[in-house]
């Protein structure tokens, strides 16, 4: 995959979309940025990162054959395949929170934000941004933030875990064609943290919920048991982990 680097930019997500007008055709390449200003994580949230001790970056991929209603299966695919590349460095405690935080242990090493670009109801292209923390062991007011090194102790090379990370990508999004969607979903679900244990979620109103995840739907709702054998399905924004 060609790798195109950058000492800077607002968001790599948004400099690989502004690479992305205008083509029609095009091979997967990756932005990586020494510094992003503006990173942006799920829920509107920000991403911070010490420049130069992590990895900040966004695959421009072309037209990726999964349909408008399981997009998801894009999310859980990138989140396993950063899971498998991230087992060969022996990080501990290897888990997906949903829908695509990388948790080592009980603590957040990294995210993912997919957007896909869509034309004629399908999807033409997929900006994948992914903000992992690597060798920055300080994380000020972010109390359950880590990075690989405080997970290791081993100073990681950048540039090597970058090239894993992105060849990777374009081995388990090559399968996505063929893999069944139960497989993909299944191995999916027996990564995700906390998974069959009881937990506290929150509502956007401020109101809990204690139930057990079990799942996640085609679409990538959250699958809840909150009595025996009573199950309830919820979208992003209609609930949070607490942990």
């Amino acid at each position: 995959m060609r790798i195109i680097k950058i000492n800077a930019t607002n968001s790599t997500n948004e400099f690989a979309r502004e690479l992305y007008r205008g083509n029609t055709s095009f091979e997967p390449l990756c932005v990586v940025a020494i510094e992003q200003t503006k990173g942006r994580g799920q829920r509107g949230s920000g991403w911070i990162s010490n420049a130069g001790e992590n990895l900040t970056f966004s695959v421009l991929y072309p037209k990726i054959r999964v349909g408008l209603n399981h997009q998801f299966l894009m999310s859980a695919t990138v989140s396993l395949a950063i899971l498998n590349v991230l087992k060969k460095f022996n990080i501990p405690g290897l888990k997906v929170k949903w829908p695509n935080d990388i948790m080592s242990a009980r603590y957040k090493i990294g995210g993912i934000l997919i957007e896909n670009i869509l034309k004629n109801n399908e999807i033409a292209a997929s900006v994948i941004g992914v903000g992992l923390n690597v060798n920055q062991t300080e994380f000020p007011d972010l109390p359950q933030a880590a990075s690989l090194k405080l997970s290791t102790g081993v100073h990681f090379n950048l540039d090597e875990l970058l090239k894993r990370i992105t060849d990777e990508f374009e081995v388990k999004l090559t399968q996505i064609y063929d893999q069944a969607e139960t497989a993909i979903l299944e191995e999916y679900a027996r990564s995700m943290f906390r998974r069959d244990q009881v937990s506290t979620f929150e509502f956007p109103n401020g109101t809990y919920l204690t139930g057990i995840i079990r799942g996640v739907t085609t679409s990538g709702r959250l699958n809840i048991e909150v009595e025996d054998s009573v199950f309830k399905t919820f979208d992003l924004k209609e609930i949070k982990l607490r942990y």
